[in-house]
């Protein structure tokens, strides 16, 4: 028998072998105090088709909102369209994925590289907007399982004043502001965090978030959509498109007969009455274009006052708020109830790596604050000057920027054909 006869002979044998020196070279760790190492196991992540198949539902629940909005003409296919996505998107799907909260992950990505934004996403993010752009916010009407849960709670609506409505309008601005600064600087998932309702799908919200979503639908049983009015800051972004929409919905399908059922009926204060310009034309275009010359100045005064405070936005940012604990109370460092002060100590960093991060981070803070100013100067500008713009309307019409497309006012309306 020949050199390689015999390895051809004893590789069986090789082989057999492996696992028993496998375990003697590695033998299974023995505790004395008769502790059981747990078999490792981690959640499941959901099938791709299944993220895909959310796809296929907000597409097909905003085809047929837009479907009962546009052309039917239905306020009760309206209705029971938000039922079904609150029970699927709200209960089953548990409030995400969320095109409210996909804000968060379209901003991560452009200022993060190395964060791989999901492809659905992305496109729970643009779907709503393409459709608002020429149909008006038809996913506000029947698609977003938030207002579908405040619509259904919407017994004894009473219209706000128009000051009080211009005032709490500028809150979704912010919202959004805060929300795009907290996600660029990799702080915080604003919107996500502090969703009303989103514990109330889940059934595992924390007492005090839970207090927070029954306070929103017992205020909103007398103000009709509370948190999709004052603080949804997808629904600016919607607001946005929906302007430009064509094919918007529309009070009546004929002529209007001037008998205000429709301006009677919404809930939401979104429907423009008949007016005629007041004051001389010369006159309102020079107050117009005044207002107009102050933009500047509004955003120069709001990005002055974002950057003043931008010491207390960057404390919601862990690092920063880990700096200056450790900074004014080093003995914190030994507290081994602090995760936050032992995961810091573990990584073997230094005091003085972790206050250059903290300083880069409030530098990002100090310029993010300058932009969100400067934006809500912007918004308070702009605001000023669509109140100071007259039109004249004939008829009763739908704000396009603020118009929820609920359909009530169809409902209301007599006429028919």
């Amino acid at each position: 028998m020949n050199r390689y006869q015999k390895i051809v002979y004893l590789l069986p044998a090789i082989l057999t072998g492996l696992p028993v020196w496998a375990q003697q070279r590695f033998p299974k760790p023995e505790f004395e105090t008769g502790y059981v190492q747990p078999a490792t196991s981690q959640p499941a992540p959901r099938m791709l088709f299944l993220e895909y198949f959310d796809v296929f539902v907000l597409v097909a629940a905003l085809t047929l909102a837009t479907w009962f909005v546009v052309r039917k003409r239905s306020r009760q296919g309206v209705l029971w369209t938000s039922v079904f996505s609150l029970l699927y998107f709200g209960f089953y799907r548990e409030g995400c994925i969320c095109s409210i909260g996909a804000i968060q992950n379209i901003v991560l990505a452009v200022f993060d590289p190395s964060y791989v934004l999901p492809f659905t996403a992305l496109l729970f993010f643009i779907i709503p907007l393409v459709v608002a752009l020429f149909y008006g916010r038809t996913f506000c009407a029947a698609v977003c399982p938030l207002g579908a849960i405040q619509d259904l709670v919407a017994f004894r609506p009473i219209e706000l004043p128009k000051w009080l409505q211009k005032i709490l309008g500028l809150i979704p601005y912010l919202y959004l502001g805060l929300a795009v600064l907290y996600a660029a600087t990799r702080s915080e998932f604003l919107i996500c965090r502090y969703d009303p309702f989103v514990g109330l799908f889940r059934f595992d919200a924390e007492f005090q978030m839970l207090l927070l979503g029954a306070l929103f639908l017992l205020v909103g049983v007398f103000v009709a959509r509370p948190y999709c009015r004052f603080f949804c800051p997808y629904g600016v972004l919607l607001g946005w498109m929906s302007t430009f929409s064509k094919k918007h919905m529309t009070i009546t399908p004929t002529n209007c007969i001037q008998c205000k059922l429709c301006a009677n009926s919404c809930p939401f204060g979104a429907i423009d009455e008949p007016v005629e310009e007041q004051g001389n034309r010369r006159s309102n275009v020079q107050r117009l274009m005044a207002y107009l010359l102050l933009v500047p100045l509004w955003m120069g005064i709001g990005g002055l006052a974002g950057s003043m405070v931008h010491v207390p936005l960057a404390k919601f940012n862990k690092t920063v708020y880990l700096a200056e604990q450790l900074v004014a109370n080093p003995e914190i460092k030994q507290d081994q109830n602090n995760i936050d002060a032992r995961t810091f100590m573990q990584k073997g960093k230094t005091m003085d790596e972790l206050v250059t991060e903290a300083q880069s981070i409030r530098s990002q803070f100090y310029w993010g604050g300058w932009v969100l100013g400067g934006f809500m100067g912007l918004v308070i500008g702009l605001t000023l000057v669509k109140l100071s713009s007259h039109r004249n309307r004939n008829d009763y019409v739908p704000d396009k920027t603020n118009c929820l497309s609920c359909g009530r006012c169809m409902d209301y309306c007599p006429v028919k054909n």
